[in-house]
């Protein structure tokens, strides 16, 4: 049984496939569906659980080489919470792009995991190292 790190049985088989240059893509509560990939939905109410927690969960087992964000977190979000992206992300290159061009990644993916995140735009795509 394990009983450390991720204990999400579709969360491990999802980041097993991740392999070397594959995109991950953790959403907000918000994000629509994508059919053609594999959705994780993990929300169970408001902020439970958030972005930041399951980028810190992923980045415990996997390396990620780049992240991309949406111009518009930028735009809408305070800089307390901008602050605490940048310190999940340290070490990783983050670029910010206009989401409507940061959704035309989505479909590239391996699969996505939806959290209950309330952030504005606390979407955020993580390539594999």
């Amino acid at each position: 049984m394990i009983n450390t790190g991720i204990l999400n049985p579709q969360i491990l088989s999802l980041l097993a496939r991740v392999r070397h240059t594959n995109a991950l893509v953790i959403a907000d509560r918000g994000f629509p569906f994508w059919p053609m990939i594999e959705t994780v939905d993990i929300s169970v109410v408001d902020n439970l659980p958030t972005v930041l927690q399951l980028i810190a969960a992923v980045r415990a087992n996997h390396q990620f080489t780049q992240a991309y964000q949406a111009e518009e977190f930028l735009k809408n979000n305070t800089a307390s919470v901008r602050q605490k992206f940048a310190a999940a992300l340290k070490g990783v290159p983050t670029t910010y792009e206009p989401h409507v061009d940061f959704k035309k990644r989505v479909p590239l993916a391996i699969g996505l995991i939806r959290t209950g995140d309330t952030v504005q735009y606390a979407n955020t795509i993580l390539i594999s190292g």
